[in-house]
């Protein structure tokens, strides 16, 4: 193994929540069984490349600000370290997956040709490291709004020639993916939307987004990818309407040009926030559909009106994400929580990206402790059913079965008069959850 991380000499280990050790993991133990999966099955945590290895601190104010040893050499040298270091990194944390662009794990080159032929060297170094370390991809995807030629989008660029670029980029990364036995590809729209409506054929780039669509689940077809297929949510940053705007308008959008059964969703927290919603919503309508394929596992400030992509550690919400998505049956399936997350500026040091790890996996791994301890004594479902019995009357069942009428339910309501109005219990509520998190 490499040593980009000097200070860690053998891998995090769990040592329960007396420990003190800032490197040591207080409640995320792998093998511990809850609700009959390990924690490494509920989890499937993956470190981001993008963030991780390929970010340098550098904000809207100021350059680079950390100095990282796998960023010396040529583009493809500096390429290969960066690849070592973070199968080092995923070894000696203890994260079984991880997750790139095709762009952070590879130069992109003078033409389009050089930058497949970079990015194949660098996949091969890859399959060869995956199979040394037994570290796996947890999905990739192609970065398709950095380059200048997106400026104004990829699927939805009004140039066809910008699009054509983009197919063949999606295509290349998706090979890449298979290659790699990706269990999953996402689809992120960075640029996928509107600056203004003034230069705007809405109807026009909806049809182009879902033709471009097509032709990846086509091409997935044809060379026999089976990994999921994922689209990320976000309603704005860079382009200020993007289309893919939070869950909701993501399904919608899929069933309306045939595509729902070929995707799932790549959920973010800190995107949730931005789009004006909780994570644990945006989860929760995942869910509802069957539709929560994987997460990306992070938060906002809520002082700060932009993708801060902190790590988590806020135990309220890594809670009700975990209630969230106990509600789809088998959880995430082959998905996995992604680190899509990058520490602050002046957190300079790479052991920082020890501790943010490490704490952003405490924190998933105690919301998941007291998710299912509050599972396990029904203690909001037994509420919840109470709440909506009523739906299990003959009444309840003949609307939900579409056997009532207008006329039926006026003459319902003419024999039993005015509904009484029961209390949601919010703040009994609230207080229960309170009491399981510092009871946990």
């Amino acid at each position: 193994m490499s040593d980009y991380f000097p200070e860690i000499q053998s891998p995090i280990l769990f040592e329960g929540p007396q420990s003190r050790k800032p490197l040591a993991f207080k409640w995320y133990d792998a093998n511990r069984v809850i609700g009959g999966k390990t924690m490494a099955e509920h989890f499937r945590f993956a470190v981001s490349f993008w963030h991780t290895f390929k970010g340098t601190g550098a904000d809207m104010f100021g350059p680079a600000a950390w100095a990282r040893s796998w960023n010396a050499g040529s583009p493809m040298e500096i390429a290969g370290h960066a690849l070592r270091a973070n199968f080092e990194f995923c070894q000696k944390l203890g994260a079984p997956f991880y997750c790139f662009h095709d762009r952070d794990i590879a130069p992109e080159g003078g033409t389009f040709a050089e930058s497949c032929k970079n990015l194949d060297a660098i996949v091969a170094q890859a399959k060869q490291l995956q199979n040394d370390t037994g570290i796996k991809l947890l999905w990739g995807t192609a970065n398709c709004f950095s380059n200048p030629r997106y400026t104004h989008g990829a699927g939805t660029n009004p140039d066809v020639h910008a699009f054509a670029y983009a197919a063949a980029q999606v295509k290349h990364a998706m090979d890449a993916t298979h290659e790699l036995g990706g269990e999953n590809y996402v689809f992120w729209g960075g640029r996928e939307g509107y600056e203004t409506l003034l230069n705007t054929d809405y109807k026009q780039e909806q049809e182009q987004f879902a033709a471009f669509l097509q032709l990846a689940v086509d091409h997935k077809k044809k060379t026999g990818f089976t990994g999921q297929f994922l689209i990320e949510p976000k309603p704005k940053e860079p382009t200020k309407h993007q289309y893919d705007f939070d869950t909701a308008t993501v399904l919608g959008f899929l069933r309306a040009h045939g595509l729902y059964e070929h995707f799932k969703i790549n959920i973010e927290a800190n995107h949730a926030t931005l789009a004006g919603h909780t994570f644990e919503h945006e989860l929760t309508v995942a869910a509802a559909e069957g539709k929560l394929g994987s997460i990306d596992a992070n938060q906002g400030d809520m002082l700060l009106g932009w993708d801060t992509d902190q790590f988590p550690s806020n135990l309220y919400s890594t809670t009700a994400a975990m209630l969230a998505v106990f509600q789809q049956e088998g959880g995430i399936g082959v998905g996995g929580f992604n680190f899509d997350a990058k520490c602050r500026r002046g957190s300079v040091d790479a052991l920082d990206l020890f501790y943010a790890h490490i704490g952003g996996m405490d924190a998933f791994a105690r919301g998941l402790i007291v998710a299912d301890k509050i599972a396990a004594d029904n203690a909001l479902a037994n509420f919840v059913a109470e709440r909506y019995a009523s739906w299990k009357s003959p009444l309840g069942q003949e609307i939900l079965a579409g056997k009532a009428t207008s006329e039926s339910l006026e003459a319902w309501v003419m024999q039993h008069g005015e509904p009484k109005p029961k209390s949601g219990r919010q703040e009994m509520l609230e207080t229960i959850l309170n009491d399981y998190l510092i009871g946990a």
